[in-house]
């Protein structure tokens, strides 16, 4: 995943940054002060096949959980490399467009999350040539990047994992329901 493109915000709110999970709650009650929650689709990207890329559909499953009306992507129905477009193009034009997607960063990123008022683009450490996706973006650094991405991403902690997706889904409800 990297961030490209001009996002919705030039404001500082919205800049690209790194932040820890305490922190999430804080962006994502940004979003929601600028956009009517029933126009924003948090689009959960990766696979239930790789330990690491599951963070996307893992977060999906739990936003629906907590009733969220509009969310692309679970572990019944991921949005992967093979249906991302498709699944883009079926969200209605008039949402805002929250791209949650797991990455690989540097030692000292990992377990925090780059956020972004731009769109990010998706599989980008693996090579992939996807589209970029969203207007804002949140990218959990799941794990070092390194030789061999694939690899590193089917071997990465699961625990790391579903502590990063916690803390997404714990920062979308504080920003969104608690608002």
């Amino acid at each position: 995943m990297k961030l490209k493109g001009q996002g919705l915000h030039n404001d500082s709110a919205f800049s690209q940054r790194r932040l820890t999970g305490k922190e999430l709650p804080v962006f994502m009650r940004n979003i929601r002060q600028k956009h009517l929650s029933d126009n924003v689709t948090f689009l959960c990207i990766g696979t239930d096949r790789s330990t690491g890329d599951s963070l996307g559909p893992i977060v999906g499953t739990r936003l629906e959980e907590h009733g969220f009306p509009s969310v692309v992507g679970s572990l019944q129905h991921p949005c992967d490399a093979d249906n991302l477009v498709h699944r883009m193009n079926a969200i209605p034009k008039d949402h805002v467009i929250i791209a949650i997607d797991a990455c690989l960063g540097v030692p000292a990123s990992v377990g925090s999350y780059i956020v972004s008022g731009k769109p990010l683009l998706p599989a980008q450490s693996v090579g992939g040539g996807l589209p970029e996706a969203g207007h804002y973006s949140i990218a959990a650094v799941v794990n070092v990047n390194g030789p061999k991405p694939y690899w590193t991403l089917g071997m990465t902690s699961l625990y790391q994992v579903m502590q990063m997706a916690d803390e997404i889904v714990r920062a979308a409800v504080e920003g969104f329901h608690n608002s």
